[in-house]
Order: structure tokens, then sequence, then C-alpha cells
């Protein structure tokens, strides 16, 4: 039986969402087949995603190359303040992760990747429906979009943040502060921050803990 609109749990709440592509994707696939694509993507997809839901994450959606992640969704607790810290350091550290994981790995043992990172800390319309689902669209509201263009204006090789992200973690992990960008959308230029590394933490080992 289907659920009914009813049937949905749908709130509010804020979230940390990450997003993740490979850096000169749509030229090296103009390169390859379609059986070298698929064995590049599954390697790459499945990385992410380890990484990721070690990490506490969902994963929202694979859009082309991107991976798309939400953080903070789950637990009891999920929306307070300890817990948005938590799920925003989470998110930063698996970021982080991703990229280590990557370095001088080759894909289907070929391909050498590179990638960059963007996320961002805001509130979102949550359906938790969805969550249970598998996640696909349980996440609406600007800090997609936000999260999104970060991601695309990161130099290769680098995960970067807003500042509200940088302010949630900044316990947790250490930042360089980059020059403001104007974002599509936004009014004013975004802050923009750097993750150097976690403190008290090796980006390489793969032990993150879930919040909640």
């Amino acid at each position: 039986m289907n659920a009914t609109s009813a049937d949905v749990i749908c709130r509010r709440q804020t979230v940390t969402i990450l997003f993740v592509d490979i850096v000169g994707f749509t030229s090296l696939v103009d390169q390859l087949d379609c059986a070298d694509v698929r064995d590049l993507q599954r390697d790459y997809f499945g990385t992410v995603s380890a990484v990721v839901r070690a990490a506490g994450g969902i994963v929202e959606k694979f859009i082309g190359d991107a991976v798309m992640a939400v953080f903070g969704t789950a637990g009891p607790d999920a929306g307070t303040p300890a817990e948005v810290q938590c799920a925003a350091a989470a998110a930063v550290r698996a970021g982080l992760l991703v990229q280590e994981s990557l370095r001088g790995r080759l894909l289907s043992g070929r391909y050498a990747v590179k990638t960059r990172v963007g996320l961002a800390t805001g509130t979102a319309m949550v359906d938790l429906e969805a969550a249970r689902d598998g996640g696909y669209g349980m996440v609406s509201g600007s800090v997609v979009a936000t999260a999104s263009r970060l991601q695309a204006y990161a130099p290769h090789d680098t995960v970067v943040v807003c500042a509200a992200t940088q302010q949630a973690s900044a316990d947790a992990v250490d930042y360089q502060e980059l020059p403001p960008v104007s974002v599509h959308g936004k009014q004013s230029p975004v802050e923009l921050w750097r993750a150097l590394h976690p403190r008290n933490a090796a980006v390489s080992a793969l032990t993150l803990q879930a919040c909640g």
C-alpha cells in the first residue's frame, strides 16, 4: 500500500549538504566507451558512498558524476545545536576523506581523477519518508543550491564550505579563509572557507562516528 501525503513525515530543520564531483568528467567521458564509464562510475560512487555512510550521512542522489549527501537528519536529537555541530563536522571530515581516498588512486585500475567538494549548512525541508526509502529527493531548500554552487567554485582537490558550516565545525576542523564569491541567487557575496584537516583525527582512517 502506498503512503498518502498524510503518512509522510516532513519537517524543517538545519542540515549540512555535501556535493562532490570529478573535475573534467565530461571531457573524460567523451574519450571512453559505455562500459568504461560504467566501471569508473561504479568505483567512484562506491567509494564516495562508503565514506558518507560511515560518517553518518545519507547519499541523497547521483547526478552525472556528482554525488549529493545530507548530514544531520537522523536520530532523536536531529536539528538541535549540538547535533548540527556534530553533523557539520562529520560532513566536512567525510569530504576530506573522500579526497584522501581518491587521491593517487586509479579508478577501475586505470583512471586518475581529481575531485572538488562543496558544503553548506542551513535550514531545509526534510522528508523523513524519503530518507527511509533510500534518500532520493529527501531534502529541499536553498542550502542545497548553495552547496552545489560552492562545489563548482572549489579549486581542484579541495573542500570548501560556507560560513555556517565553518562556524558549526570550527572546533573539529582547521580552516583557511578564502575570498568571498558571488553566488547566483544570493544578494551578498558568500564567505568561503577551505577545510584543511580535522583536529585530533586522521583523515585517512575510516572511523568517523555517526551523530546521534
